[in-house]
């Protein structure tokens, strides 16, 4: 019975406050707390965000849970304004979460969705990654792309045996298009030019385009200098600031889920870094595993891919922040 008592109590005073809330303009904020429980969010968590609109002068509030402009304009306003206060490290969580929801926001748009079947609509200076049967894997990238062919730059790799050429070879081109996704398909090399000025390569077009690897986090160019530190798997994972200078390098790209990191030398898949920069004014840090690397051999430079650990709630924030744009790097 008392329990009975207590959450009838509980649910008249919500009610009160609700009634209080929607009352207190002309907008129909019911629609706005049923969309925000639809999408996930606690009552106090919609309480805030309705504040934030509020404040920002949003003229509908629900575009919140659907525009990508409108989640970008009050997360910046929120996080700022957290930041000036003593809420900031409390409410990391929640503007995690928040940029989450706007991750979800962000694959609805139908560029993540549509992609392409033919590799007439490949991009101009796309990389591609290229497996010759019998031989090896190569890289290179599209220089033209017309209606009958289109033309890569001669790929580098492994060195064709005696008397092969690339003219009337099968090959499997595997390219990962930008805001997209991963696509591989087969094909076949139309001619070689490998005698002439700039050396290339007339590749037949294919309309049966596979589309997979579909991308889980929105990435962001970079190109600045870091920090790298090899570390022992259990061991120095973490996100405290070093002290020490570890290698040089450089970030070319970033997201939540890892980094694409440039050194020179040659490296090895498999190895367990630790990579540190600063990123709109503040210190990241990011530990994780090396899945893939490119080696250039003319350069005598790598490119690593990280695939970062999992990051806590204030490394995270400060990351996306980057990457979306919130706070971009002076």
């Amino acid at each position: 019975m008392t329990v009975i008592l207590i959450f009838t109590i509980i649910l008249i005073a919500a009610v009160l406050i609700l009634l209080k809330i929607f009352a207190s303009d002309n907008f129909p904020w019911i629609q706005f707390y049923t969309r925000g429980r639809e999408s996930g969010f606690a009552f106090p968590e919609i309480n805030l965000l309705r504040k934030v609109a509020v404040e920002n002068n949003i003229q509908n509030p629900v575009s919140l849970f659907w525009s990508v402009k409108q989640l970008d304009r009050c997360l910046r306003s929120m996080i700022i304004k957290l930041k000036t206060t003593a809420g900031y490290g409390a409410n990391q969580e929640l503007i995690s979460k928040l940029f989450d929801f706007r991750k979800k926001v962000e694959f609805e748009q139908p560029k993540y969705k549509i992609g392409i079947t033919t590799s007439r609509k490949i991009a101009v200076r796309q990389v591609i990654k290229i497996t010759l049967p019998g031989v090896g894997n190569y890289v290179s990238n599209v220089v033209e792309n017309l209606r009958k062919y289109f033309a890569i730059s001669y790929p580098a790799g492994p060195t064709l045996p005696m008397g092969v050429s690339w003219s009337g070879q099968k090959i499997n081109v595997y390219f990962w298009r930008p805001d997209d996704a991963g696509y591989v398909f087969e094909t076949r090399i139309l001619n070689d030019f490998t005698d002439s000025k700039v050396p290339i390569l007339h590749v037949a077009h294919s309309d049966t385009l596979v589309r997979s690897q579909k991308r889980g986090s929105v990435r962001a160019d970079v190109n600045k200098n870091a920090h790298l530190y090899s570390i022992k798997s259990d061991e120095g994972a973490n996100e405290n600031i070093e002290k020490t200078s570890g290698i040089r390098c450089m970030i070319l790209d970033i997201s939540e889920d890892g980094a694409a990191i440039l050194i020179g030398g040659k490296a090895r898949a498999g190895l367990s870094v630790k990579i540190q920069t600063k990123l709109s004014g503040e210190d990241v840090v990011m530990c994780g595993v090396v899945r893939g690397v490119n080696y250039n051999q003319n350069k005598n430079q790598s490119v690593l891919h990280l695939k970062a650990a999992p990051l806590g709630f204030n490394m995270k924030n400060r990351v996306l922040g980057f990457v979306y744009g919130l706070f971009p790097d002076k």
